[in-house]
């Protein structure tokens, strides 16, 4: 059997494929990679949170694995709604890598200027962002990694830009920062990661199983951390974290809830034992929304609808 991997053709995009197609090929598989252009990739000129779409970096690869063009689908998991087409489903997880996100500025003085114009396509680290720098200015940035540190460099007028650390890590930018000097990165550890960030996820139709090939860690991860934004009723896109770390003995579970604004915050973050999965998304819930979550979800889901309009 030969297996057609279904993926984008951006340079993070076709990694990921290579790194399915080298799993897949050890286990015995026969493989084949075919590129599908996403509406996420050709509408470049739009916020992805006012694109109205559900999966805007998915949508064509389950059109193509419905229509028997590919077997499967590979994706940054973050980017994969939270409920898929009917017939299709997530078959397998690769390793984690680097879960968080990354500030990448221009100037050493960064860190102790104000009122600053920092780019990013996504509301949740906007959000995050705007909580703890009001005063700064947040502007749009989308396309492939490449293309947003080369409008990054380009642009005068901003001064830093945002974004997942995999993506820059698995494309060999962050190691071309660190030699040339032209830019400074640093990580962001009061962001709470997006659901899955830092996964890779193969989706497939129903009779195509490869658990077997998953990895037990990041498959339970993406399992809570899905499992959490899905009753958040909120969206891929929404200002929303959820992550899930691994110890000898225990999980600890990180999550938050902001306003699309970051004039509120939510959060939640306790260690996990002999818990199932379904009990640590059940605290998660309770404590969150105990805090007011369900108020801010339903804020945020109105600020949202707004910039769609």
């Amino acid at each position: 059997m030969t297996i057609r991997i279904g993926t984008r053709s951006s340079a993070l995009a076709m990694w990921q494929a290579e790194q399915a197609q080298s799993l897949l090929r050890a286990s015995g598989y026969q493989t084949e990679i075919v590129c599908i252009q996403s509406q996420g990739d050709l509408k470049l000129d739009q916020p992805i949170y006012a694109m109205g779409i559900t999966g805007v970096f998915t949508k064509a690869l389950d059109t193509a694995l419905i229509n028997d063009q590919i077997d499967v689908a590979v994706h940054s998991l973050k980017d994969v709604p939270t409920e898929l087409p009917q017939g299709l489903k997530l078959t397998a997880c690769l390793p984690r890598g680097e879960h968080e996100d990354i500030v990448v500025y221009k100037d050493l003085d960064f860190w102790y200027e104000t009122h600053r114009t920092v780019a990013t396509g996504s509301l949740r680290r906007q959000a995050f962002w705007h909580n703890r720098f009001p005063d700064d200015k947040i502007v749009d940035l989308r396309g492939n990694v490449q293309l947003r540190i080369k409008k990054l460099k380009e642009n005068k007028d901003w001064d830093a830009a945002i974004f997942a650390k995999a993506g820059l890590a698995r494309t060999g930018i962050l190691g071309q920062l660190h030699d040339e000097h032209q830019l400074y990165y640093d990580d962001l550890n009061f962001m709470v990661s997006a659901p899955s960030q830092g996964i890779v996820g193969l989706v497939s139709r129903e009779d195509l199983d490869l658990q077997h090939l998953s990895h037990v860690n990041s498959a339970r991860a993406a399992n809570i951390e899905r499992t959490f934004l899905n009753h958040m009723q909120a969206g891929c896109t929404a200002p929303i974290g959820c992550f899930v770390d691994f110890y000898e003995d225990s999980i600890l579970a990180n999550a938050a809830v902001l306003s699309v604004d970051g004039s509120k915050l939510i959060q939640f973050d306790e260690r996990f034992t002999t818990e199932t999965d379904d009990e640590i998304v059940e605290k998660m819930l309770k404590d969150l929304r105990a805090q007011g979550a369900d108020m801010v979800v339903a804020e945020m889901r109105n600020q949202m609808a707004e910039l769609k309009s």
